[in-house]
């Protein structure tokens, strides 16, 4: 695993990842507010290929645009955020696509969740994105674009735009790999 923007503070045990998030951070690209930021903190792992990502987030959320979640990104030019981001006293399943621009999709929650699972999969040149709010039963909330067929880096996301930072758990992250669709289909179209 590898920082890009790396927090002040964190620490790694047990397969649990905590941080204090970097105040005044972010990633966006023009859309909307004119600016393009790209610095809140990933702590992430490359990964080719197509492949199922999870991970179980908690975060305590204090101020405006407060954000916790899974990234995958080509550059800084190229990718997805998708997680929890606490928007005028409400919690919202938020996913940003950013393909030169960023677009922001929102799934207002009910209440504030205890935790959330999200799982990504990647096939070809789309990602599917799910969430869950107790670990078994997931709802998809975003079908994306993002080009297929080059290396991604997956990992563990967040920012505080407006805030002084807040505390942030990451937990259960794992990539599963899945074998190339295209591939699979040409292996069955040529068998000896």
């Amino acid at each position: 695993m590898t920082w890009l923007n790396e927090p002040d503070k964190w620490k790694v045990s047990e397969g649990k990842l905590e941080m204090f998030v970097t105040p005044q951070s972010d990633y966006w690209r023009e859309t909307h507010y004119g600016f393009t930021v790209d610095d809140g903190p990933f702590y992430y792992t490359s990964r080719g290929g197509e492949f199922e990502a999870m991970l179980k987030i908690t975060g305590e959320y204090k101020t405006r645009f407060d954000q916790m979640g899974m990234m995958i990104r080509i550059d800084e030019k190229q990718w997805i955020k998708t997680g929890i981001e606490y928007v005028d006293g409400k919690y919202n399943y938020s996913t940003v696509v950013t393909n030169h621009q960023s677009s922001w999709s929102v799934i207002q929650l009910s209440e504030k969740p205890k935790s959330v699972w999200i799982k990504v999969i990647r096939r070809l040149n789309a990602v599917e994105i799910f969430y869950s709010l107790d670990g078994t039963n997931y709802t998809m909330s975003n079908l994306s674009y993002l080009k297929g067929n080059v290396p991604l880096k997956v990992g563990m996301m967040a920012a505080s735009p407006d805030g002084n930072g807040f505390k942030a758990i990451f937990e259960k992250f794992s990539i599963k790999h899945l074998p190339d669709l295209k591939r699979l289909e040409w292996l069955g179209n040529n068998k000896e």
